[in-house]
């Protein structure tokens, strides 16, 4: 196991500059997930910590040592791509093999290591078959596996799981995770899906356009997103965001464009009192109440154990609502909801959080 630092680390392309200045600490043993929208430069990240794309400037260090100058192979890491790339010739006993032969390892550890990684992965009455006779998600468990067959330092996934259906990037998730408890090595994984980042990660890493927006666990960067990017690229539907103006006061509110007056009781926003600021609100923490806000149903997703509505407000701004259960709301129905102030986020005119408190996990935590 080790921990990889990343000091001020930059990749152009040219006169492109894609990368800018990333500092950042992945701890020894943690499942540190890479997240953002697509050509946010998660993966350019990753590959330049696997020596697969040049740094042109800053550092890598793992375990201490800097190794951004060193070829893949000496680095102590083993990377998982999104395509499995087995050789189609070989045999998945083979395949396991391959990289271990290479490097004139003895046969005996050689057979060790593959034994060890098919009863981790539970893919021993697989060593036989060939590529084409294995389903997606065996064909994952042995790309898995020859990382793990080079006992490396730290693991690098780059969306190991978007080639598989629904149902299997679920089970593959849950191995992924059981994985690292067994292993405890310091995994990084790379992902668009915030799903995916939410229910695996130790620690996050939201990435925007070349920059890291927010660093930290699941629940923290849930509940106490930075800015406007975090809180609405976290979270499925993504979060409701309402324009209004703040009265400041001893017990701040914001007032929004319909007048419905929010109160934001011990909060401390260092705003000037009429400041335009958006207000934040998760799908499951509105619910239907009289005198709230009035919502016009437009369109309802029934899921069984809980029902999206997806509605506007009177101003014309798309609101949205997780209830529990199965609602009779019906499309063209108007409703009025309660915004629950606890969890109410506020961002100033540039998308900045304010008036965050600290006590969060009081109110998250159950």
């Amino acid at each position: 196991m080790a921990a990889i630092e990343l000091r001020d680390v930059r990749k152009s392309f040219q006169a492109l500059e894609v990368i800018h200045g990333i500092d950042l600490v992945i701890p020894d043993g943690s499942f540190t997930v890479l997240v953002g929208p697509s050509g946010c430069g998660k993966s350019t990240l990753l590959r330049m910590m696997a020596g697969l794309e040049e740094v042109t400037s800053g550092e890598i260090r793992i375990d201490g040592s800097r190794c951004d100058h060193l070829v893949p192979s000496a680095r102590g890491m083993a990377m998982v791509f999104q395509s499995y790339a087995l050789y189609p010739h070989m045999s998945v006993e083979e395949n396991l093999r391959f990289g271990l032969e290479n490097q004139k390892m003895a046969k005996a550890e050689i057979v060790a290591r593959v034994a060890k990684a098919a009863d981790i992965l539970q893919i021993g009455h697989l060593l036989a078959r060939r590529p084409n006779q294995l389903s997606g998600g065996q064909s994952q468990r042995v790309a898995i596996g020859r990382a793990i067959v080079k006992e490396p330092k730290a693991f690098l996934f780059d969306e190991p799981l978007s080639n598989l259906d629904a149902e299997l990037r679920v089970k593959m998730r849950g191995e992924l995770i059981a994985l690292h408890r067994r292993l405890k090595s310091t995994m990084v994984y790379v992902t668009h899906d915030q799903v995916e980042a939410m229910t695996m990660a130790d620690q996050i890493v939201v990435l925007n356009e070349g920059r890291i927006e927010q660093v930290g666990s699941p629940v923290e960067l849930y509940a106490r997103p930075r800015n406007l990017f975090v809180a609405r690229f976290l979270g499925a539907p993504p979060m409701n965001l309402l324009k209004g103006r703040l009265r400041a006061g001893e017990t701040p509110a914001v007032i929004l464009a319909n007048g419905t007056t929010v109160p934001l009781p011990g909060r401390e926003i260092a705003l000037a009192d009429g400041s335009e600021v958006s207000l934040g609100i998760r799908p499951e923490h509105a619910e239907p109440k009289a005198d709230g806000l009035a919502v016009r149903v437009h369109t309802t997703e029934v899921l069984g154990a809980g029902t999206i509505v997806h509605a506007t407000t009177t101003g014309g701004e798309e609101f949205t609502l997780s209830l529990r259960g199965i609602s009779r709301v019906t499309a063209g129905e108007t409703m009025s909801v309660a915004v629950d102030p606890r969890f109410a986020h506020v961002f100033d005119a540039d998308g900045h959080t304010v008036g965050a408190t600290d006590d969060w996990r009081a109110d998250y935590l159950n």
